[in-house]
């Protein structure tokens, strides 16, 4: 396992991290131990969680995921794991997250941490991220900005003070943001160095064979404000295993939960598969390891954040860390994307 910095931080974090929103409604408890002990095992030092999880997020089980996470932790040597979570913002409809108080301010920062230090069992969060801006922004699948949908938000001034302090306290080591565009990169980024507050280190957002909108503004800003990125959803869903192709699978996620995945239920999605799916197999490669060695082959990326719900299923995923792709299949991979660009942004 290589393993890359994080920005300007200490972090240095395994190219692959483990996602676990599935913790908690798709994995049980056992289930969550003996996933998060397989990829300690092949050298995964990174673990990402949030608040609202798992997914579908709910009010019977919100908090479950970092519960399950922080009965694993417990057993584990803390300066060994890397461990990252994040707080909901406003423009969700989670009400029973802190009775819908989802602003990102002062107050329910700290309150937050709080709650996710009790959950985690831990003293400190390594990396606490801002799941989606607590602006406005056009996001999971929307992609037009539409100035009409403007709503008020915290000024990004108070929002890095209110991380400043958690910060000051020893309860967090780095802030990143998630879901969030080029420009709120330079603002956090600028606004930070301006004001003597903490710079993100890390962006967490979606990345895949059928999600490339990071190539442009978005990578340039992380060039130059040293913001790694952190990609989410590089099996878009798990479709780009090809299980998708002809249908949902009985029991898989999309055949569980029909609102999920709308972002990926778009024109030339299934084409784009198939073709990636196609160049996979006429590789020796499975479809999975095609994917994920892209996401982690390209020079932005700091780690490729991999979910499963088998253990099967995780190991395939952990094993693509020995695949690097050659010259001949990234450019493959180029003219498939010319005839497909981004179905699923």
């Amino acid at each position: 396992m290589n393993y890359r910095q994080l920005g300007d931080s200490e972090l240095r974090v395994s190219e692959l991290c483990l996602g676990t929103m599935t913790f908690g409604e798709q994995n049980t408890l056992d289930d969550a131990k003996a996933q998060l002990d397989h990829a300690f095992d092949a050298g995964i030092n990174f673990v990402d969680a949030a608040e609202m999880y798992p997914v579908p997020t709910r009010a019977e089980t919100q908090g479950r995921t970092e519960s399950y996470v922080g009965e694993w932790l417990s057993q584990k040597p803390r300066d060994k794991v890397v461990l990252a979570t994040k707080i909901a913002g406003p423009g969700r409809p989670i009400p029973w997250v802190r009775n819908g108080s989802l602003a990102v301010n002062r107050a329910n920062v700290r309150r937050a941490v709080e709650d996710s230090l009790r959950r985690l069992r831990t003293d400190y969060i390594d990396l606490y991220q801002i799941h989606w801006p607590d602006r406005y922004v056009p996001q999971f699948g929307a992609t037009a900005y539409d100035p009409s949908s403007e709503r008020s938000s915290t000024p990004i001034p108070e929002q890095l003070a209110a991380f400043a302090e958690v910060i000051r306290d020893g309860k967090v080591r780095y802030l990143g943001l998630s879901n969030e565009t080029a420009w709120g990169v330079t603002q956090f980024s600028r606004t930070a160095e301006h004001l003597g507050l903490p710079r993100p280190v890390a962006i967490q957002n979606a990345y895949s064979l059928v999600n490339r909108t990071f190539d442009s503004a978005l990578a340039e800003a992380s060039r130059r404000e040293n913001v790694s990125l952190l990609a989410y959803s590089p099996l878009a869903f798990g479709l780009l295993t090809g299980k998708y192709l002809g249908g949902p699978p009985p029991g898989s996620r999309l055949a569980r939960f029909e609102t999920f995945g709308q972002r990926y239920r778009k024109p030339n999605v299934e084409e784009a598969v198939q073709a990636y799916v196609k160049l996979a197999r006429a590789h020796g490669l499975t479809p999975a390891s095609l994917a994920l060695a892209f996401v982690r082959s390209r020079w932005f990326v700091a780690s490729t954040i991999i979910g499963a719900t088998t253990l099967e299923q995780l190991d395939e995923n952990v094993k693509s860390a020995g695949v690097v792709l050659g010259k001949e299949v990234l450019a493959e991979i180029d003219q498939i994307h010319a005839r497909y660009p981004s179905p699923a942004p």
